[in-house]
């Protein structure tokens, strides 16, 4: 007898079934978009999926129909799936535009170290290994955002003061 009959509840209920099911579909519904994602977040409480595309300056909200089985996992767990499935959507613009450089930590980015001061990097800046970029705010603590590689700032993807989500590209590097 399995757990899922022992305790009463229909197998595939279990939180993680749900979870399973939910990336399952969350990775279909983003293979059917066009255009290279910047973002895509899943809620799991009252079912909302937000999605960002690069060109686009606000998020595109879809209300998906009803679940069959309504979910009854907490809405944390889903952070990985969709944190996951944000870094390949935004792949297919990389060669064209540069290396993007996400954030390691869900908090608010910083393009400078104080309000009004110089910011770490403007467009057009060269940058090596370990420079700092930014600093994102995570539980009052500032972490500061450094690169992985040289290149030439192309583009800076996110605003000062901008709520950032984990893996959420901040810049964009080409190599130079």
């Amino acid at each position: 007898m399995t757990t899922a009959a022992a305790n009463g509840t229909p197998a595939g209920s279990e939180p993680a079934g749900q979870l399973r099911r939910l990336a399952e579909q969350t990775r279909a519904l983003v293979g059917e978009l066009t255009g290279p994602l910047r973002r895509v977040q899943v809620r799991h409480g009252d079912t909302m999926i937000e999605i960002e595309w690069h060109d686009r300056t606000t998020p595109v909200a879809a209300a998906p129909s009803a679940p069959a089985d309504p979910p009854a996992a907490p809405a944390a767990g889903l952070a990985a799936p969709a944190a996951g499935l944000t870094a390949p959507a935004a792949d297919p613009a990389a060669p064209a535009a540069g290396h993007p450089i996400g954030s390691p930590i869900v908090g608010t980015f910083y393009r400078a170290a104080e309000p009004g001061g110089t910011p770490f990097v403007e467009v057009g800046d060269s940058i090596e290994p370990g420079q700092v970029i930014g600093i994102v705010e995570a539980m009052k603590l500032m972490n500061e955002i450094t690169t992985d590689r040289r290149g030439v700032v192309v583009e800076i993807l996110a605003d000062d003061g901008e709520p950032v989500e984990f893996d959420q590209p901040l810049i964009t590097v080409a190599p130079g």
